[in-house]
């Protein structure tokens, strides 16, 4: 079984996951859930393990894209390794980073991944501490990206991104919040899959809002849902 989530923020918002593996039966570790970026226990060196046992304890494995709130130094020291077809940092054994720009089959589906979005609130932040510029995706995401979409023909099942495309801005529940007034790079740069990429389904985050835009894209992040 695969479910899908927003984000959690570290343990700021990882109650919904111990809630949901009390209420729901999962059978174990080849089941999973996907976070849509913003993890956010991969944050501190110091405090690493502590973040991290929570979410080692859940009786899924944690698939997640990365946000903007993440310690990209930290996560990029992870080395880098192939499942199920494409780049990943494993964090834990039950704990993976699905990379940007790749491509996996799981459970016989396939999904395209690309995380990263803007920090809006980085002018109270400070670089390298925490906000990381790595945040934004760069060209070699992009280039990254291409080349493995080239591989499926431009079609997979399932898109799981942190942000989402401009057009999807203008959708409730999204329209008319006050910081989606400006668009951002990531925007523009996820647009361009939404025009070139056939999908069945796509899933986002970052926003902090639970809904469905249209019949093939859904913004998340108390809810946990499996895949439609």
């Amino acid at each position: 079984m695969i479910f899908v989530t927003g984000d959690t923020h570290g343990q700021h918002d990882f109650a919904k996951l111990r809630f949901f593996a009390n209420e729901i039966n999962i059978a174990g570790k080849d089941d999973y859930v996907i976070i849509t970026g913003d993890f956010g226990a991969v944050w501190s060196e110091k405090t690493l393990e502590d973040d991290l046992k929570p979410y080692e304890s859940l009786p899924f494995t944690v698939l997640f894209v990365d946000g903007n709130h993440e310690n990209f130094d930290l996560l990029n020291s992870f080395p880098i390794e192939i499942w199920n077809g494409g780049k990943i940092h494993r964090i834990r054994n039950n704990i993976i980073h699905l990379m940007r720009g790749q491509v996996y089959e799981i459970e016989g589906k396939t999904f395209f991944t690309f995380g990263g979005a803007t920090s809006i609130d980085k002018i109270y932040r400070t670089e390298n501490i925490s906000w990381w510029q790595e945040e934004v995706p760069s060209d070699k995401d992009m280039r990254e990206a291409q080349g493995n979409l080239q591989k499926v023909n431009f079609k997979v099942d399932y898109i799981i991104t942190h942000s989402c495309d401009e057009r999807a801005l203008y959708y409730p529940p999204l329209v008319g919040r006050t910081f989606q007034t400006d668009k951002y790079p990531e925007n523009a740069i996820l647009s361009e899959f939404e025009k070139k990429v056939e999908y069945k389904h796509w899933y986002f985050g970052h926003y902090h809002l639970d809904g469905d835009l249209t019949d093939r894209k859904t913004v998340l992040y108390n809810e946990i849902i499996e895949l439609k």
